[in-house]
């Protein structure tokens, strides 16, 4: 049934249930959502593989790798906002989602999407520091430091994120209740509304501002002084070495804002089919957080041999067990 909230000027309409209209007349659009399953479950195993490596290795108990289990906490959390829910909804064609749910979802999938970017920034302050500063970088990149600098972004995060759904709350929905995405997506939301959404506008402006366009810009200042310290440096190994600890952060940035903003652009441009922009938001929001870990366990010679000393620390571990299994039999 649908609710009515009455307010002082206005009767708000609150509709029981919205539906997620997802991938339109698409043929076995199934498998594509059998494969974002896969996705899940290597992003499950990848994610878990790099927090358990961080709390583990004493060698990994270091400001940058609060950053970095933050980064993979975010990515595991994020995935499972929107992974189990959603694919589980649309292969057993139950697409309706009550009103309350929808704006549950719409919060906790913005929120890890929102401590994504900014601890993206994070990595970046702590490689601008250990290249352009490096004999200060210990005193100031403290365990300290990263953990009030991760729980300041946490703080902000959920206030900016209840904002913008609590903006959605004062919206009446007398019109479509079909919302062309595969979540609860702001945008497509607050413009089925059919009383003054100019807030909800601001607030999506403010969000896209402050979540990706100043990190984007502030990072790219960041490699900027990366790049004229670099140069500073004589010796041509030394600066490849350096370049080396960029890596992987460089290609996590890439990957995460490369496909954001094409899409934003190109919506700007030109018109996109809604099938074209959902695919594209899906595999923007899902592969990045699988890539992650493996990226970082490939790409990052310190967790790659903290991962390898572990391993031979659980084989030992099991070699002598089992002697002690034997005698105890006999």
């Amino acid at each position: 049934m649908t609710s009515v909230v009455s307010l002082e000027n206005a009767t708000l309409i609150h509709p029981p249930l919205f539906y997620i209209n997802g991938l339109y007349n698409i043929p076995y659009a199934k498998y594509y959502y059998m494969f974002l399953c896969f996705v899940y479950t290597v992003t499950i195993l990848g994610n878990f593989l790099i927090m358990g490596t961080i709390y583990l290795a004493h060698a990994l108990h270091t400001a940058k790798y609060i950053a970095v289990f933050n980064l993979a906490l975010s990515d595991l959390c994020g995935s499972s906002s929107i992974i189990p829910k959603y694919a589980d909804m649309f292969l057993l064609e139950n697409q309706y989602i009550s009103y309350e749910e929808c704006l549950t979802s719409m919060f906790f999938v913005f929120l890890f999407m929102t401590m994504q970017s900014f601890t993206l920034l994070a990595l970046s302050f702590d490689r601008v520091i250990a290249i352009c500063f490096p004999l200060r970088y210990h005193a100031i990149v403290t365990k300290t430091t990263m953990t009030l600098i991760i729980g300041v972004m946490w703080i902000f995060s959920v206030s900016l994120i209840t904002i913008l759904v609590a903006l959605i709350t004062r919206l009446s929905f007398c019109r479509s209740i079909t919302i062309d995405s595969y979540f609860c997506d702001h945008g497509p939301t607050y413009r089925l509304a059919c009383n003054d959404t100019f807030p909800n506008i601001i607030m999506a402006y403010v969000y896209s501002a402050v979540v990706f366009f100043i990190p984007l810009m502030l990072i790219a200042l960041s490699y900027v002084c990366i790049g004229f310290a670099l140069c500073k440096i004589s010796h041509g190994a030394e600066r490849i070495k350096a370049m080396k600890t960029c890596t992987s952060h460089l290609t996590l940035v890439a990957m995460f804002y490369l496909p954001i903003f094409s899409v934003y652009i190109t919506a700007r441009a030109t018109y996109i089919h809604p099938n074209a922009r959902i695919i594209n938001s899906i595999l923007t929001q899902t592969i990045p957080p699988m890539l992650n870990p493996i990226i970082y366990t490939l790409k990052t010679e310190e967790v790659l041999q903290s991962i390898k000393v572990l391993y031979k620390r659980i084989k030992v571990n099991f070699a002598m067990e089992d002697p002690v299994k034997n005698i105890a039999k006999n």
